[in-house]
């Protein structure tokens, strides 16, 4: 069985990468979404498994300490990772895994998987950005101040990535979403294909 992709997308708050992934599932592309694990408690209608897995400080803890996460980071307390398990179980299935993150974890996840494919996502510019912050109407100008400076500091690791998606018409950015995975699978180095070569000798 071919070997699934471990595709990590990045961008600043803003620049649509919900609506990025949305549109390509809905055009056919099919792929497993990487599923957090977290200490924080379920919310209202949240499943265990489908949501997050949900995990007691400890456990996670335990994970980090035995290298089972490929990356975590603690917010306002509560830990949140990737299960290094869970990934390579869904890619040996054979399955795209697409691990949506930010750049600081996206890039231990490199470090501990190589062959990650790195995709980052922005608006055509800053102001587009701003006004998309600004247009979702739940947060203060001063949140909206912060998240911008953030995403001025994401959008500077972007050099760090692979490749890089400016997401002007989601239907565009879709298109080169699933092109780079399908050039991705054609690249000789790939295992499978090294074994396809291998087969006519």
């Amino acid at each position: 069985m071919k070997k699934g992709l471990l595709i990590v997308l990045s961008g600043p708050s803003g620049a649509g990468k919900g609506t990025l992934l949305a549109e390509v599932r809905k055009n056919g592309f099919d792929f497993a979404l990487s599923i957090s694990v977290t200490t924080r408690q379920p919310r209202n209608g949240e499943v265990d498994g489908v949501n997050y897995f949900f995990k007691t400080k400890a456990e996670v803890e335990a994970m980090i300490a035995k290298g089972e996460l490929l990356e975590s980071e603690e917010v306002f307390g509560e830990i949140y990772g990737t299960s290094q398990k869970f990934v390579e179980a869904k890619l040996d299935e054979g399955k795209d895994v697409v691990l949506e993150i930010d750049t600081k974890g996206a890039l231990k996840v490199k470090e501990k998987m190589p062959s990650a494919i790195m995709i980052f996502i922005v608006p055509k510019d800053l102001e587009t950005l701003h006004s998309r912050l600004v247009g979702r109407g739940t947060e203060t100008a001063e949140k909206i101040a912060l998240r911008f400076g953030k995403a001025k500091e994401e959008i500077a690791r972007a050099v760090k990535y692979d490749y890089i998606l400016i997401n002007d018409k989601i239907e565009d950015c879709a298109e080169q979403f699933v092109e780079i995975i399908n050039s991705e699978k054609l690249k000789v180095a790939r295992e499978e294909n090294q074994q396809l070569i291998e087969s006519f000798k």
